[in-house]
């Protein structure tokens, strides 16, 4: 059992293009348009740097190694500090095993990022209780699914999940995650990722309601 993006495959579904007509009336030639700014790269992360996780039952802090993981880090980074984990449950959660999360809830929002993979990190750090790393089902494949070792599982290693941070407060606080509902199906009555893709929480809040969640992630200076 390791952790994984999705337990099924959702097909992407691509938007429709809507074209606007522009119609010019008394003018000989079209109006000179204003030019547009570049657009602002996104700010680097920081070789090191902690990420708050207000949650439903506590505070839990990572701090993150770029050294550790790179792509992994900027990855977490970027989301992070884009607010996407803002409402996200912690959606699969076995008791002394794992807690994930990774799905923002809004099926626009986590269609965008469906297909949007880095490439793999090696692993420098081993999977111990406490470290974090990204879920994947293979080679290449990780986006924004994410989850806290409850315990050592150094087995993990073998099959390239990368640690890129380590959780330096609130152990206590992940330990409390509900974890009721059991693993995913077909293994346990736990909520389907498909259908967390297609409905997002409208799903899990009718179905799952017990489920934790985060209410704000936020980047903080290492100390």
């Amino acid at each position: 059992m390791q952790p994984s993006r999705f337990t099924h495959s959702v097909q992407a579904s691509c938007p429709t293009m809507i074209l606007s007509l522009c119609l010019l009336h008394g003018c000989d030639s079209p109006p000179r348009q204003q030019a547009k700014p570049a657009p602002v790269p996104p700010a680097e992360a920081p070789d090191l740097f902690r990420v708050k996780l207000e949650t439903s039952k506590g505070d839990v802090v990572i701090e993150v190694h770029k050294e550790w993981a790179p792509r992994g880090a900027r990855r977490f980074y970027d989301l992070v500090t884009s607010g996407f984990y803002d409402g996200a449950r912690f959606y699969r959660v076995v008791r002394n095993y794992i807690a994930q999360f990774g799905f923002k809830g809004d099926p626009k929002t986590d269609s965008l990022w469906q297909l949007s993979y880095i490439a793999d990190d090696p692993v420098k750090q081993s999977n111990k209780k406490g470290f974090v790393s990204f879920a994947q089902l293979g080679p290449a494949t990780r986006t924004t699914q994410v989850f806290i070792n409850l315990r050592d599982n150094k087995d993990l290693d073998k099959s390239h999940f990368a640690p890129f941070g380590q959780v330096v407060e609130g152990m206590d606080v992940a330990g409390k995650l509900t974890f009721s509902y059991g693993d995913l199906p077909p293994r346990g009555g736990g909520p389907d990722p498909k259908q967390i893709a297609l409905q997002g929480n409208r799903y899990l809040e009718s179905k799952f309601p017990r489920l934790d969640y985060i209410v704000k992630a936020t980047v903080q200076p290492a100390p």
